[in-house]
């Protein structure tokens, strides 16, 4: 189950409305089967038809959580935390929206290429074949002094057709005044003389006879055309491309500044030298020891996941982690560490350790982490006994704890101020006491489902004079009632799956803005534990009322009077009639804000309904009434 923190209005003591974020799909036939949260708080069912009853895309999802946070695939993204959901996509968590980018992909420097399956990026294939070496220098521009006699001999060629044009001209001549040569003077005999030379040798005697002028002149045109733009040194080689990284092992892969070793059936850290890259990922491998000199190679690192491996505590050597100046992202999920490694980078963010077997947290443990914000510590072996009062003292940035699945019997002492959501799922707390939380003001949301928690163990005191506390989960406890002495500043309450027989009157009544989302599915409640005055304080807030799975025979009285409700779920229940005031006001002539109504799986004969009794709803199509059972 996610839970989104939501955004308050920057006016004081007003928050707009809201609602958790549930897309409407078409309904199925339900039957009455009891649903399971599952670890990762998304909801199962031991029975296919609890999914088609809720009638909503994904289930029970109805805590919102912290501002910012992104939900993918059930799980819950950190503000700025970004990951690859597939080889050839990087995504970002930015203000609760997910934004996505293709990875762009290197050119490879060899003639043929393959991408591997599962990846985006293609690498040279193995049966390559490298060039030839003379096709190599055909290639190559010529030196600059190969490049001057290209040029002179083109200057040449063009000036030795242009002599040949002209004494084609003079031979035609000669042959038009041919019969007048007896009369005339014996220089113009020698001059026509001079003129019947051969073209090949006036082209040698040109040649012989060119101006120095003219040659330097031609000399200027050629700098003037080449220009600095084509002058490099003659005598130097070519110079080699820039040599590349050392080669990935095998069933690794390079994108952008990732590199990946997924399941690559590795034992041990690779050896990498690559400064420029800034995300490592070893996930599903078999290593068990991160050597000092580990990442010696990866200066730049800022994110680590090492998550399902099999690496031990005393495997991991104390300066591991000491070079890593810039790392903000660390998951060691899934190994068989019993404690926190030492020497951890203070630059940290994020700390994972999810799925290990920690049997400690000293004092020391976390010292030096004044900039993380995360730390998941879930499936565990963690309680009160075990972990130090001062252990979170140095964690001035902290805001999101997660420490469900592990054996605390108490909530945890020593708690930072800076705290704002806090997971304590699956533990075995039995009670609430008034100082759990003197110094967590900024606590915005607390999830204390699957635990041993009896209404008479809250203390009066315990929460309710929280400012920021909004969303409460006590699903699947022991409560018998709804509990007294809640939040003023709550807005949602979670309690599905408990043993309530009772509403208590005027228990949201002290709320302000007001109870916006009250979940009260698979209880015990019957006809005699709602009254009027149990939703007193609600009336104008509640947007959402779930009672579905419970043993109602008649519509709750006050349903009529919500002004603000959109969803209400009465399914699943013993209801056999409804009257006409009992979902509309009959002094009322507008319109309900109810758009979704649901009343299947109850004894209702359809047939028998007034056709007053819905007249308030906008759409009848809103409204779900089959099928019912008989009795």
């Amino acid at each position: 189950m996610y839970y989104r923190r939501l955004k308050k209005s920057s006016l004081p003591n007003h928050r707009s409305s809201r609602q958790p974020g549930m897309q409407q799909t078409t309904m199925g036939t339900p039957t009455a089967t009891f649903p399971m949260v599952s670890l990762d708080y998304s909801m199962e069912e031991k029975s296919e038809s609890f999914i088609r009853f809720l009638g909503v895309e994904t289930s029970y999802n109805v805590l919102p959580g912290k501002k910012g946070h992104c939900l993918v695939n059930g799980i819950t993204m950190y503000n700025k935390a970004v990951w690859s959901p597939e080889p050839c996509t990087t995504c970002l968590c930015s203000n609760g929206r997910v934004l996505c980018d293709e990875t762009m992909c290197h050119p490879q420097m060899c003639p043929q290429t393959v991408t591997p399956a599962g990846e985006c990026c293609p690498v040279c294939s193995d049966t390559e074949q490298r060039e030839p070496t003379h096709l190599l220098q055909k290639q190559l521009p010529p030196p600059q002094v190969e490049m001057d006699q290209a040029l002179k001999k083109e200057g040449l060629e063009f000036e030795e057709d242009e002599d040949i044009k002209e004494n084609e001209d003079r031979e035609q001549k000669k042959k038009i005044h041919g019969p007048g040569d007896a009369g005339r003077l014996p220089s113009e005999g020698q001059s026509r003389e001079e003129e019947d030379q051969s073209p090949g040798e006036e082209v040698k005697q040109a040649h012989q006879h060119r101006n120095p002028a003219r040659e330097e002149e031609d000399k200027d045109e050629d700098e003037t055309i080449r220009g600095d733009v084509f002058r490099m040194p003659s005598q130097l080689p070519v110079p080699a491309p820039p040599r590349g990284m050392p080669p990935l092992p095998s069933r690794c892969s390079l994108s952008y500044r990732t590199i990946s070793c997924i399941s690559a059936d590795l034992s041990q850290i690779p050896p990498l030298t690559a400064p420029e890259i800034t995300s490592l990922e070893l996930i599903g491998n078999s290593i068990t020891s991160i050597p000092d000199e580990a990442f010696n190679g990866l200066p730049n690192l800022e994110r680590l996941d090492l998550s399902n491996n099999n690496i031990t505590s005393s495997g991991i050597g104390p300066k591991a982690f000491k070079l890593l100046k810039k790392l903000m992202h660390l998951n060691m999920d899934g190994n068989t560490l019993v404690e926190i490694p030492s020497e951890l980078p203070s630059t940290l963010e994020e700390l994972k350790i999810n799925e290990n077997n920690l049997q400690a947290i000293d004092e020391e443990s976390l010292s030096d982490l004044s900039q993380l914000v995360t730390l998941e510590l879930e499936g565990n072996d963690l309680s009160e006994t075990n972990v130090n009062p001062l252990a979170f003292q140095p964690l001035k940035s902290l805001s999101y704890l997660r420490l469900g699945r592990n054996k605390f019997r108490i909530i945890p002492q020593g708690l930072p101020a800076s705290i704002e959501e806090l997971y304590l799922e699956n533990n075995q707390i039995e009670e609430i006491t008034e100082i759990c939380f003197n110094h967590t003001r900024n606590i915005n949301v607390i999830v204390l489902c699957y635990n041993k928690i009896e209404e008479n163990r809250i203390a009066p005191l315990a929460w309710i004079n929280q400012e920021n506390l909004e969303s409460i989960d006590l699903s699947y406890n022991k409560l018998y009632q709804v509990p007294s002495y809640l939040p003023k500043s709550l807005l949602h309450l979670v309690l599905l799956g408990n043993r309530i027989e009772r509403i208590p009157g005027y228990v949201f009544g002290h709320m302000k803005p007001g109870l916006e989302y009250l979940y009260l599915s698979f209880n015990k409640l019957s006809d005699d534990s709602v009254d009027r005055v149990s939703f007193y304080g609600a009336y104008h807030s509640l947007r959402e009322l779930f009672l579905d799975h419970n043993d109602l025979k008649s519509i709750p009285p006050g349903i009529q009077e919500m002004k603000a409700l959109h969803f209400l779920r009465l399914n699943n229940n013993k209801i056999r009639n409804i009257l006409p005031e009992q979902i509309c006001n009959p002094e009322e002539d507008g319109d309900s804000t109810l758009e979704h109504l649901h009343l299947e799986n109850n004894y209702i004969k359809t047939r028998e309904i007034s056709s007053y009794a819905f007249s308030c709803i906008r759409s009848y199509s809103s409204i779900v009434l089959k099928p019912q059972g008989i009795k």
